[in-house]
């Protein structure tokens, strides 16, 4: 059933995957699913709404990143991450989260579909410093595109880094609040097949 609903999302897109990749994205759904009841991870209930609300929502950015070596700053239960490490096995994910409980799920996800690009690290982003600075951060956990790049700035390579913010509806005002040591690359309006409401990706990068 979440099967034949995850194909028939995946056919409105131009997103192409392999079937031991469908395997595992429903597997996650279904841990996800299961975890929730003790764990609260999401306020997702339905395994349905999952495949969209997370799944697809995740999925559709993967065109528009650059870069192989990822940071999601506040991952909760693994989005984006976990369905973009899915899609690009050769790229690399670290998940960060501050909460045990979300870190220990992942840890499961991580055993049980036998992803090899995946590292869970329990931190908040102001104590974390990685061995080297990442091509891209990833997050849809911030109120804001200012405390995105207040918090985070320290994880990005300078020349090339990326910050890819995950929004709703366009930020006209936080883009407006932006530090002038911040700039805007590209703001792209995502199409997520049957999920009700806007969702936008935008990429921001540092100058200096």
């Amino acid at each position: 059933m979440l099967q034949s609903k995850l194909l028939k999302l995946i056919s409105q897109t131009d997103i192409e995957l392999l079937p031991l990749q469908i395997e595992q994205l429903i597997l996650y759904v279904e841990l996800l699913n299961k975890w929730n009841k003790t764990y609260n991870l999401t306020s997702v209930r339905d395994p349905q709404d999952m495949l969209v609300k997370h799944i697809m929502d995740s999925l559709v950015v993967g065109n528009y990143l650059k870069g192989n070596n990822f940071i999601d700053v506040g991952t909760g239960p693994g989005l984006p991450g976990i369905p973009l490490s899915i899609l690009y096995p050769e790229r690399n994910f670290v998940l960060l989260d501050s909460l045990g409980k979300r870190i220990t799920f992942l840890r499961e996800v991580i055993y049980q579909l036998k992803l090899k690009n995946v590292t869970p690290v329990q931190s908040r982003v102001e104590q974390y410093i990685p061995e080297q600075p990442f091509d891209g951060v990833l997050s849809r956990a911030f109120s804001s595109l200012e405390d995105m790049v207040n918090w985070c700035k320290h994880l990005v390579e300078v020349e090339n880094g990326r910050f890819f913010a995950l929004k709703g509806q366009f930020p006209k005002d936080e883009i407006a609040a932006m530090p002038s040591d911040i700039v805007v690359v590209d703001s792209v309006s995502l199409k997520v097949p049957e999920l009700d409401g806007d969702r936008h990706l935008i990429e921001l990068k540092k100058i200096n």
